[in-house]
C-alpha cells in the first residue's frame, strides 16, 4: 500500500490536484478526458523511436492514472475492511503513511486524511 500511495502522491503534486480538496477530487474522478489521440501529431515522418510525447498527452496519461490508482486503492481498502476488520485495516493504512512520511512526503498528500480516520477508531 505503501508504493500505491507514494505513486499517488507524486501524480497529484505533478498534476497540481489536492487530493485533501473533495471537490477537486469529485472533478479529477468525474472530468470527461480527452480522446486518445491515434498518432502523435510530431511524428508524421518522423522515426517512432524519436517522437517524445506532448506535455498535453503526457499530463492527460497522468490523470488517467491517478484516477485508476484512486479507485484501485478504495477497492483494496474495502476488500481489507471486507477480510481483516476495522482494525488490521487501520493499522496498515497508518503504517503506509508513516512510511510516505519517512520518504520526505507531507501527512496527507496520498489524499488519506488518515487524522480523521484514526480518530474514527
Amino acid at each position: 500500500m505503501a508504493a500505491l500511495n507514494a505513486r499517488i502522491a507524486r501524480l497529484a503534486m505533478a498534476l497540481d490536484v489536492d487530493l485533501n480538496d473533495r471537490v477537486a477530487v469529485a472533478t479529477l474522478m468525474v472530468k470527461q478526458q480527452s480522446p486518445a489521440v491515434a498518432e502523435e501529431r510530431r511524428s508524421a515522418g518522423a522515426d517512432a523511436s524519436h517522437v517524445s510525447v506532448s506535455p498535453e498527452r503526457r499530463q492527460a496519461r497522468q490523470r488517467e492514472e491517478l484516477r485508476g490508482l484512486l479507485l484501485l486503492r478504495f477497492q483494496m481498502e474495502v476488500t481489507s475492511l471486507t477480510n481483516n476488520g476495522w482494525n488490521v485495516t487501520r493499522e496498515a493504512m497508518k503504517q503506509a503513511q508513516e512510511h510516505l512520511i519517512r520518504q520526505g512526503f507531507k501527512p496527507g498528500a496520498d489524499g488519506l486524511g488518515l487524522d480523521d480516520f484514526f480518530d474514527l477508531a
